[in-house]
């Protein structure tokens, strides 16, 4: 009976300390270069939203869930009309979609692998740092930023962003709402929650 209430009792304080480890929250993030580099700094976040695509013939609407953790992200996109669930996965080296027919296949080129294989296209190299509302640090960029030293727009890799809401994050401010556009192609990110690790 001890050993039984002993088991009990530790397996209640790992839950309690993997519930702390989950709801790790930001600092505050006062000027840009240090919000430039925490954000950037970061290994194990994510975030829930929903995505809208558009492109000349194509797109959809659906829910969006990204985990980072390090250089490795995996993102689920789900949506209307037949779509289902897609999930795209990967790291710098190697980058593969899922179908909802569970069948998974290597992208050599992602944005262009995407656009060939659904109609649409989705920066989901650069998103990743877009989303913390910061430039992807593999490319230049063009910055404009908001009388509160936000990101507001930035112009990178041929792709024109939108940064037009913030939200509370923790104790800093994070992006609600971001668009991007490249020819005619256009991505309207709203992120609903994040989670800090």
């Amino acid at each position: 009976m001890v050993n039984r209430l002993l088991s009990l009792l530790l397996l209640v304080a790992a839950l309690a300390g993997c519930a702390t480890q989950s709801g790790v929250s930001l600092p505050t993030l006062d000027d840009w270069e240090t919000r430039q580099k925490v954000l950037a700094g970061l290994d194990n976040w994510g975030f829930s939203g929903r995505i809208a695509v558009r492109d000349a013939v194509d797109g959809f609407q659906g829910s969006l869930h990204w985990e980072q953790r390090r250089d490795y992200f995996d993102a689920r996109v789900s949506g209307p009309l037949g779509m289902g669930a897609v999930r795209i996965a990967g790291d710098v080296g190697a980058v593969r979609v899922t179908d909802k027919d569970g069948v998974e296949t290597r992208l050599h080129d992602p944005e262009a692998d995407l656009q060939r294989r659904f109609g649409w296209q989705i920066p989901i190299e650069s998103l990743r740092y877009w989303a913390l509302g910061i430039p992807d640090t593999a490319y230049p960029a063009e910055l404009q930023f908001a009388d509160d030293g936000t990101l507001q727009a930035l112009d990178q890799a041929g792709w024109q962003v939108l940064i037009d809401r913030y939200r509370a994050a923790g104790e800093t401010i994070m992006p609600r709402r971001l668009t991007a556009s490249r020819d005619s192609a256009r991505v309207t990110l709203v992120i609903d929650r994040w989670t800090f690790r």
